[in-house]
């Protein structure tokens, strides 16, 4: 197995394992969710391109935290780690049920099945669905060949976001 593989393979695995923690907020995404009452900034039920523009203004400013009109690592490192903190609160809010300030395996499974219950958002990747999607042959086992080609139709899926495209 190349090191690329090898670390996808690390990568994917605590993503599937931890990921119904990180369902809730952006999931994915670069920047935060956009809500419709965000962008309708003067609130009459309709979004101009104009409003949409601004918000993203006022999220680059946001960030822009000494206003030099210039996103250093700095900040977008601390932008960044905010959400995280803010989803890393959420997390222990909704899933941590006997209050210790830590989620065991347990309760993170609690919270998994119980996502109809407001728990921890969607629930996101399944280790059980990603294996069955890998394992294109049924056999009970994935091959190196069957991984490139779930990485890759993967890659096909996401597109550029993780280093794929279509086209």
């Amino acid at each position: 197995m190349s090191l690329w593989k090898a670390g996808a393979l690390v990568l994917m695995i605590p993503a599937a394992l931890a990921a119904p923690a990180f369902a809730q907020g952006v999931g994915r995404q670069l920047a935060p969710p956009l809500i419709f009452e965000d962008l309708d900034a003067d609130g009459n039920g309709a979004v101009t391109l104009e409003e949409m523009q601004a918000v993203r203004g006022a999220r680059f400013a946001g960030t822009d935290a000494d206003g030099d009109g210039a996103l250093s690592r700095d900040e977008m490192l601390a932008q960044a780690l905010g959400r995280v903190e803010t989803r890393v609160d959420r997390m222990l809010e909704l899933g941590d049920t006997d209050g210790d300030g830590q989620l065991t395996m347990a309760e993170m499974e609690a919270a998994r099945e119980g996502r109809g219950q407001g728990r921890f958002g969607s629930r996101g990747p399944d280790p059980a669905r990603m294996f069955d999607r890998l394992d294109a042959d049924s056999d009970g086992s994935v091959t190196e060949a069957e991984f490139d080609q779930g990485v890759a139709s993967f890659r096909e899926r996401m597109g550029a976001r993780f280093g794929g495209g279509r086209g």
